[in-house]
Order: C-alpha cells, then sequence, then structure tokens
C-alpha cells in the first residue's frame, strides 16, 4: 500500500502523547551552558561568537528601544534554527513544519510590536495606515487595504516557514523514493539522482537557515516601525 507523503507531517505520538513537546524541548539540551571560567572550549567559543554576530547584525537596524528584545529575539532565532536543521535528520520530526505553531510564534510577536507602536506613539503607528499626500477620495480605500495588510504580516510570517520547509521535505521525499525505485532497474539514473538528492539535502540545510533568519528579521522590522 502506498504511504501517503504528508504522513511525514502528522504530528507523531506515543501513547496518546503527542511528541511534539519533546521536539520543542530537545533543541536546547544541544546547547552547553558557558561557564564562569575566562577561557572556555572551542564550542562554547564558537557559540558565543555565533551569537554575539548574530545579535550585532540583528540590532543593526533597531534604535536603543529596540535593544531590549536582544535576548528574544536571539533565543527564537536560535531555537527555530535548532528545529529547522534537526528536521532534516531521519525518523525526526520537524514542528515547524505546522501552521498552527508557526502562527503561535508568529502572533504574539506581531502583537507585541503594534501595541508597543499603539502605546508609546499613537499618532505615529496609525498614520502607517494612511501614506502622506493620499488625495481625499482614495483615503478610505487605503485606510481599508492598509488595516488588512497589517492584519495578514503574522498569517505571512506562518505562511512562509511552512510552505519553505513543507516543500523542501515533500521534494527531498519524493527524490528519496525515486532513488530507491530506480536502483535495482536503472542504477546509474538512480547514483545520478542520488547526486541531486545530496544537492539539494544541502540547499534544504541553506534554507532552514535562512528561513529561520528572515522570520526574526521581519519581526525585528516590524517592532522597528512601533519603537
Amino acid at each position: 500500500m502506498a504511504l501517503n507523503f504528508f504522513d511525514q507531517f502528522m504530528s507523531p505520538t506515543f501513547l496518546g502523547i503527542p511528541l511534539i513537546a519533546i521536539a520543542l524541548t530537545f533543541p536546547w539540551i544541544l546547547y552547553p551552558a558557558p561557564s564562569s571560567r575566562w577561557l572556555n572550549n572551542r564550542l562554547l567559543t564558537l557559540q558565543s561568537w555565533f551569537i554575539n554576530r548574530f545579535t550585532q547584525q540583528l540590532l543593526l537596524p533597531l534604535n536603543m528601544g529596540g535593544h531590549k528584545w536582544a535576548l528574544m529575539l536571539t533565543s527564537l532565532m536560535i531555537f527555530l534554527l535548532s528545529i529547522n536543521i534537526l528536521g532534516l535528520l531521519p525518523y525526526t520530526f520537524t514542528p515547524t513544519t505546522q501552521l498552527s505553531l508557526n502562527l503561535g510564534l508568529a502572533v504574539p510577536f506581531w502583537l507585541a510590536t503594534v501595541i508597543i507602536g499603539l502605546r508609546n506613539q499613537p499618532n505615529a503607528a496609525l498614520a502607517h495606515l494612511l501614506p502622506e499626500g493620499t488625495p481625499i477620495l482614495l483615503i478610505p480605500v487605503l485606510i481599508i487595504i492598509e488595516t488588512i495588510s497589517l492584519f495578514i504580516r503574522p498569517l505571512a510570517l506562518g505562511v512562509r516557514l511552512t510552505a519553505n520547509l513543507t516543500a523542501g521535505h515533500l521534494l527531498i521525499q519524493l527524490i528519496s523514493t525515486a532513488v530507491v525505485v530506480l536502483t535495482p532497474m536503472m542504477t546509474t539514473v538512480a547514483m545520478l539522482t542520488a547526486i541531486v538528492l545530496f544537492l539539494l539535502t544541502l540547499l534544504e540545510v541553506a534554507v532552514a537557515m535562512i528561513q529561520a533568519y528572515v522570520f526574526v528579521l521581519l519581526v525585528s522590522l516590524y517592532l522597528q516601525e512601533n519603537v
């Protein structure tokens, strides 16, 4: 019986207990805690260098008010990056292929940026709904369009992350299935297909990293508009 390719995106359960909780908490076990020593080992040094460089790049477009979000945004980046890359391993589950989880991350961050903008600078936050110099007849239409685009932002964040990871996983499974089927019949074609599969896997590693960065970068840009 042929299996459905979308079965890999179903949340696995064991004795009726969803294992997505383990998949969400497991990445934090992989990162060693910094020590109080002056000289750390190579892993801690590399980890600290990566976090410092990413935080520095993330805070470049933000003013001083947005620097308070540095710890939260950096933690979100490491969390998404770890989950996306671990999901490429065999016999693993990628929680970020679930739209509900991605929306659960996108909506609170987006809503927090909107609330901060309405609290700190309500006039400037509402001014984004109407571009300067708009003709009087177009004012109601543009306000409706800008309001809709504002509420679509968290949906776009979640759907972008879900769609990219889902498409990559489906391509990997389709090509790997083709390799298994072609191996006993056409070995040469199967080898060429396996090379394509290897290159696609490398591409998916890059996509997993880029999508995590894009998610956090867009949240920081939304924050910059409201800080």
